[in-house]
This record gives structure tokens, sequence and C-alpha cells, in this order.
């Protein structure tokens, strides 16, 4: 992905993405009261061109990154050159993100209206029929359940590499720990060294997020760098990583069957249970 020129507002929309509460603390059938930070949850709207497409739950920073990924992994746009605009506006009960896009990306998006309110990133929620929810993936559903010859080995320097970014995402999860209750996206490169990240409480989001600042920056997605995430692999985000040009994803917990067919089929690279010392390699 290249970096694009978006027109974006000045408007600072970042909120603050945890806040201290008191809380009540029981250990050992003993009682005190302690501050925790919280992780924060806000109401984003996506609105294309005066269009009201989806409400979603958000950590409420890095807004205009989730837009544009969202707008890519939802293939409302092929590429972030047909994002022209991007403002957005603080309101009572959340934020509104207006996007605006091409009139293909325009005609596009009315092609695939759905009511998705009150999700956080979910690929499916909405979806009027298995037909527009499974969209593209029809194969790899079919075929990859007879496939179970066993997934190719990786490089020496490749697992060296998944193993030093395990062991290195924690020191850049700064809302995760102080709250405990976000996930993360990564980009690591072929030495296992950080790119970039970002943080949200839904795992899709993260993964948006991380897509839309992939699309903005300079940095080249190819077959040695990969995609790290904090939670499992389930076919939606694989199939974001996949519209993304995304060709190796590791995940820190399980993937689900339908993923690692789909993975397998398009010729993904799944790694999964990625913990210190060990990973699990399925495609």
């Amino acid at each position: 992905m290249l970096r694009h020129n978006i027109m974006v507002a000045d408007t600072d929309v970042n909120e603050p993405t945890a806040q201290q509460r008191q809380v009540l603390r029981c250990t050992n059938n003993s009682l005190t009261t302690a501050m925790e930070d919280i992780a924060e949850e806000t109401a984003i709207a996506l609105v294309y061109n005066g269009i009201s497409h989806v409400v979603m739950m958000s950590t409420p920073n890095d807004l205009y990154d989730l837009a544009i990924g969202f707008s890519l992994s939802e293939k409302i746009v092929d590429d972030a050159s047909e994002i022209l605009d991007l403002s957005a506006t603080k309101q009572a009960l959340g934020v509104e993100i207006n996007i605006t896009v091409t009139s293909r990306a325009i005609w596009r998006l009315k092609q695939q209206r759905r009511n998705m309110t009150g999700r956080t990133g979910c690929g499916l929620c909405g979806a009027e029929s298995l037909q527009q929810a499974m969209k593209n993936q029809q194969t790899s559903i079919t075929d990859g359940g007879e496939n179970k010859q066993a997934p190719r080995e990786l490089s020496e320097l490749t697992n060296l590499a998944i193993q030093k970014a395990v062991v290195d995402l924690q020191a850049h999860q700064p809302l995760q720990q102080i709250t405990g209750a976000v996930h993360a996206a990564a980009w690591y490169d072929e030495n296992g060294n950080i790119k970039l990240i970002r943080e949200d409480i839904g795992r899709h989001n993260a993964l948006d997020k991380l897509i839309g600042a992939l699309s903005l920056s300079n940095i080249v997605i190819n077959h040695s760098s990969f995609l790290l995430i904090s939670s499992r692999a389930s076919y939606e985000m694989i199939s974001k990583a996949q519209v993304a040009g995304i060709s190796m994803l590791v995940a820190v917990s399980a993937p689900t069957a339908l993923a690692i067919n789909i993975a397998k089929n398009t010729g993904m690279t799944l790694v999964g249970f990625a913990r210190n010392g060990r990973h699990t390699i399925y495609s």
C-alpha cells in the first residue's frame, strides 16, 4: 500500500482511552479499595457521502485509521485513493466520522447496504444472506475441508522472527498494560522488528486501524513481513487480512477450521498459538 493524499480535517477527534475508577478488590477474604485504569468504549459512526452506514463500539483513538481501514477491509473502496476527504464531529453520544468517497465507491456501497448497528467491527454482522456473508469464499469453504495435508515448513529465520515478535508485542501495548482490556494488531518485518501497531477493544477494529495506518505509510507489505494479532484467528480476521494483501498472519490464540481452510486455499501462511517458545503452523 502507498501513501495517499487524503484530505483530513485538523479536528482532534481522539478521546481519552482510559479512565480511573475506584474498585473494591477481594483477596483471600480481605476487601481493599483501589484505583484502576478502565478502558474507554465509544460509539463511532461512519458516514459515507452523507449516508450513515455503520455504528461500532471502539477505543476512541486512531479513528481516521479505523475509518480508512474499515473502508478497505469491507471493500467499500478498492484503494485508499478512493477516499477523498475525512472529517470528524464529536457528539454527546459518540463520534461521527464523515468520509467522502468517489462516485464509483458510493455506488458500490449502496449496492451492499446493510444494517450493522451495534457491532465491534465484526465482518459478518448484518449480512442479509449466506451468499453475502461468505462472498468470494465459496471455493475456500467447499474445498478447504478436504485438504488434510500438513502445512509447509517455515524457514528458521521466519520461525525466529515470529518468536522475537511474540516476546516483543506486550512492550508495545501501553493501553493493554494498564487496562488488560484491549487487543492489538501489529506489523513486523522479516527480522521480527515491529514497524506499526494499533490497539482497540475490538480485535476487528484493531486490525482495521492497522490496515488504515499501513495504507497511509511508506511501509511495504511483502511476503517476508507478517501480521501479529493478540486474538484468535477467525474467518473475519483472515478475510480482512486477505483483502489488505497480507500473506502471513500470526495469532496469539487458536484459528478456526474455516480460517485454516481459507488460508490454505488462498496461499496465506497462518500461524496460531504463538507464545513464548512455541507456535503452531496451520497453512
